[in-house]
């Protein structure tokens, strides 16, 4: 019996199915079919938040099981914030050549012209769905909408309450956009992005499918089903938020693979289950240094589970300790499901589907790059980690030997002169072959006929200090300002509705919410390139609108509120942009 009959026959049994030596002429028929594709993405979840890798604090029971029929990848590394992770993810490309290296300021936004995992899929015949987080840009050319998804529900921003989310959304009973447009729900934020997602699964079972599950827990603030939270109440509330909706996220997984079972779906789709950085808490490091936002290992060794129980892969259960990262994972799902590359591109990451095929397959050794930017404009050497099977050179000065100290305690720089140079050698062309275009913006296009109107939010503000990035600072009335890199989609008159909370509150400009504060807003500006208008407001204006005639072209766009006296106090958290 061939390893792979082996393995197949073990996940039967660990999902507690029944083996049998002949398949059905459906099954068979399934598996000639091109393999459908679940890829399920929490937020701020760290390799060591999972009991199957170790953790007393968490259980986890879905997601030991996933573990247990899976091959895992256990030196896979990530970004270590969000939308850096899920740039690099959804491209296969280095997130500080597609312009994404940080989770605000702009530079979350996806540069136009990147082709998207979902594109490939949508153009070999799948429905590709997304439930959740996208966080790669809010307007149009960078919603995932425009980035080859045919069925989106997503919240705004980077997170649920932040500035481009749907206004009072916390996490119970909200409004999400599907396919651009507000629709309201009921339950908690995880169990509806599951729930969704069975239903598209249902609904598209008989063709091949794309499903990107990614979750915005257990990302901050630390809200979790009565049920969960109880659970771990006795850890304070950050951690019992955090970890009861770790055990929520982990029954929805339990939902899933239950589900799939019962409409035969399991043999013919590959199951993935990965986080987008190291853990948000300093709680499960798995004997690592660092967590989220950090260089070290902590900070972007993630977990990967890959389960395909028809695909002929290695058994169940098999552990591969290559370096491999997530831009590897977009070339690997087109090789393993044999679709076509059309499109021609150039990734910087490589098919692992060698190393998932055959036991001790040749792995050449390679050099990655990760690291943790977070500015306006990058900085060479920050918080950078350049990888190797053995080594990590930390910040182009400290060396670490992962083979021998995986805690990365001991520097070893100092006996180990001539490997430090090879890899600061390695990141000197790194950073020249990615940083060409880092002058660059990811503009907004507005008045465009797929998104008109649109809304611009802080969230997007370039060179901006203290910048009001959730819905609490907006009610704060943080004094920040900023200019938007736009470009407008082509000439005519637009109308610009420069306001401090959004549309959808349904407040004044002047008005405070119970646990916001007034802000005495007297007088409006507007900038588009070198042109100004200028504006008197009323206290029970909702916006100071302006109509303007604009040709087609790029340019900075700004606004401020002032009072009576001319003293600047913020710019237009919002502002409504319509092509007339």
């Amino acid at each position: 019996m061939s390893g792979q009959e082996i393995g197949r026959r073990e996940f039967l049994s660990s999902a507690g199915g029944v083996a049998c030596s002949v398949w059905t002429g459906q099954q068979a028929a399934s598996l000639r079919r091109k393999p459908n594709v679940i890829l399920i993405l929490t937020d701020d979840q760290g390799y060591g938040d999972l009991s199957c890798h170790g953790s007393t604090t968490v259980r986890t029971p879905c997601l030991d099981r996933l573990h247990a029929q899976s091959i895992r990848l256990t030196n896979y590394h990530v970004s270590p914030t969000c939308a850096p992770s899920r740039a690099a993810l959804m491209t296969g490309r280095y997130n500080n050549r597609v312009g994404v290296w940080h989770t605000i300021q702009g530079r979350s936004i996806l540069r136009a012209g990147e082709v998207c995992m979902p594109h490939v899929f949508a153009a070999n015949g799948y429905r590709t769905a997304i439930f959740g987080k996208w966080h790669l840009g809010d307007n149009y050319p960078s919603r995932p909408q425009d980035r080859g998804f045919t069925d989106v529900l997503v919240h705004g921003g980077g997170g649920v309450g932040q500035t481009p989310d749907y206004w009072g959304n916390r996490y119970f009973d909200d409004t999400y956009f599907r396919n651009g447009k507000p629709e309201r729900f009921q339950g908690f934020c995880t169990d509806i992005w599951f729930a969704e997602a069975l239903r598209f699964i249902e609904a598209n079972r008989r063709q091949p499918f794309f499903c990107y599950l990614s979750t915005n827990a257990p990302h901050a603030p630390y809200l979790a089903p009565d049920a969960e939270r109880r659970e771990y109440a006795h850890l304070g509330a950050d951690q019992g938020g955090f970890f009861g909706m770790i055990a929520n996220l982990d029954r929805n997984v339990g939902r899933l693979l239950e589900n799939l079972r019962q409409w035969g779906l399991e043999d013919n789709t590959i199951l993935i289950f990965s986080t987008d950085n190291g853990s948000a808490l300093n709680v499960n490091r798995a004997g690592m240094r660092g967590i989220k936002g950090t260089e070290y290992d902590g900070g972007h060794r993630t977990p990967f589970f890959l389960r395909w129980p028809g695909g002929l892969l290695l058994p169940p259960g098999t552990d591969l300790q290559n370096l491999t990262a997530h831009i590897d994972v977009f070339p690997t799902l087109i090789d393993l499901c044999g679709l076509s590359n059309s499109q021609g591109i150039e990734f910087d990451g490589t098919s692992l589907s060698p190393l998932l095929k055959k036991q001790g397959a040749q792995w050449p050794e390679r050099v990655l790059v990760t690291d943790s930017q977070r500015v306006e404009q990058p900085v060479k050497w920050k918080q950078s980690s350049v990888m190797t099977q053995r080594w990590r050179l930390i910040n182009g000065r400290e060396l670490y030997d992962v083979a021998i100290d995986p805690a990365q305690a001991q520097d070893v720089a100092t006996g180990h002169p001539e490997v430090v140079s090879q890899l600061r050698e390695h990141y000197e062309k790194w950073w020249d072959d990615v940083s060409g275009h880092f002058g660059e913006y990811s503009e907004i296009m507005l008045g465009h006929r797929n998104e008109n109107p649109g809304t611009l939010t802080a969230h997007d503000w370039h060179e901006a200090e203290k910048l009001p990035w959730n819905q609490r600072l907006i009610e704060a009335g943080a004094p920040a300002n900023g200019f938007w890199a736009v470009r407008f989609s082509e000439p005519g008159l637009f109308e610009f509705a420069l306001r401090r909370w959004p549309k959808e509150s349904g407040l004044a400009i002047c008005e405070a919410t119970a646990a916001g504060k007034a802000l005495p807003v007297a007088r409006a500006r507007l900038r588009i390139g070198e042109r100004e208008w200028h504006k008197s407001i009323d206290a029970v204006d909702a916006a100071a609108t302006f109509r303007v005639e604009l040709p087609r072209q790029p340019a900075r766009l700004q606004t401020w509120f002032m009072d009576r006296e001319g003293r600047e106090l913020c710019g237009a958290y919002y502002v409504d942009v319509r092509r007339l």
